[in-house]
C-alpha cells in the first residue's frame, strides 16, 4: 500500500485540511494514528465530514489522548505509553490498493513516548512524506529545519503543500530545500467539503505525478 504521511513544519499550519484535499485528490483512505486534544472533535471525524459521500474509509485511531498536548505528554497524564509497535501492527492491518494518508501530531520531532518521536514513526511505516508549511515569522527557519531533519535521515518527500496567503518565501523555501512545491491551499472564510473538492481537483494532477515517480 502506498502510505503517505503529512506532517506540518509546526502545529496549526492546516495539516488536518491539507490532508481531507491530498485524500480527495487521491481517492485514498485516512488514518490519524495518534489523536490528542478532544474539546473541538477529533480530526478523523473533521475528514469524515468534510469527506462524506466519498468512498474514503477513515480508519480508527490506534490512541485518542483529551489533553491538547504533545502525545507522550498526554499520555503520560493519562498514565498509558503509546506504543509505536501497535501502531505499525494497526498499519499492517489496513489493507487495500488505495493509497493511505497518514496524519501526524504537530512536527517531525513531536515525541510519541521517551524513546520514539514522530519521524521514527514515519521511518517504521516505510512512509513518504508531504510537507505542509505556512508562512508566519519564523516559518523558514521551521521549514528548513523539516527539511534538513527529513534529508539528513534520508526518508523520502513527495514535496511541499502550502496554506493560508502566498508569500515569496515559499520560492526560496522550494530552491534552498531541492523538494518540489505540490500546491497550495488558500485562505478560506469557510472549509467545508466543496472547498475541499475544489482544492483536490487542483492537486490531483501534482500528486499522481509525484506519487509514481517514486
Amino acid at each position: 500500500m502506498n502510505r503517505i504521511f503529512i506532517t506540518g513544519i509546526g502545529t496549526g499550519v492546516g495539516k488536518t485540511v491539507t490532508a481531507a484535499c491530498v485524500t480527495a485528490a487521491l481517492e485514498a483512505d485516512y488514518w490519524k494514528p495518534v489523536q490528542s486534544g478532544m474539546e473541538e472533535g477529533t480530526d478523523t471525524a473533521t475528514i469524515q465530514a468534510l469527506l462524506a459521500g466519498t468512498t474514503t474509509i477513515c480508519h480508527p485511531e490506534a490512541y485518542v489522548l483529551k489533553e491538547p498536548a504533545s502525545p507522550h505528554l498526554a499520555a503520560r497524564m493519562e498514565h498509558i505509553t503509546i506504543d509505536t509497535s501497535r501502531i505499525t501492527a494497526q498499519a499492517d492491518g489496513i489493507t487495500g490498493n488505495r493509497p493511505l494518508i497518514i496524519e501526524g501530531a504537530g512536527g517531525l520531532l513531536v515525541p510519541l513516548n521517551d524513546e520514539m518521536s514522530t519521524l521514527d514513526l514515519i521511518r517504521q511505516l516505510q512512509a513518504r512524506v508531504i510537507i505542509v508549511a505556512q508562512n508566519y515569522l519564523g516559518s523558514i527557519n521551521h521549514s528548513m529545519l523539516t527539511a534538513k531533519v527529513l534529508q539528513h535521515t534520508g526518508v523520502p518527500v513527495m514535496g511541499w503543500i502550502f496554506t493560508g496567503h502566498h508569500h515569496s518565501n515559499e520560492d526560496d523555501v522550494i530552491r534552498w530545500s531541492g523538494y518540489p512545491s505540490l500546491g497550495r491551499i488558500p485562505q478560506a472564510g469557510e472549509v467545508n467539503s466543496a472547498f475541499v473538492m475544489e482544492q483536490a481537483r487542483l492537486l490531483t494532477g501534482p500528486l499522481n505525478a509525484s506519487l509514481y515517480d517514486h
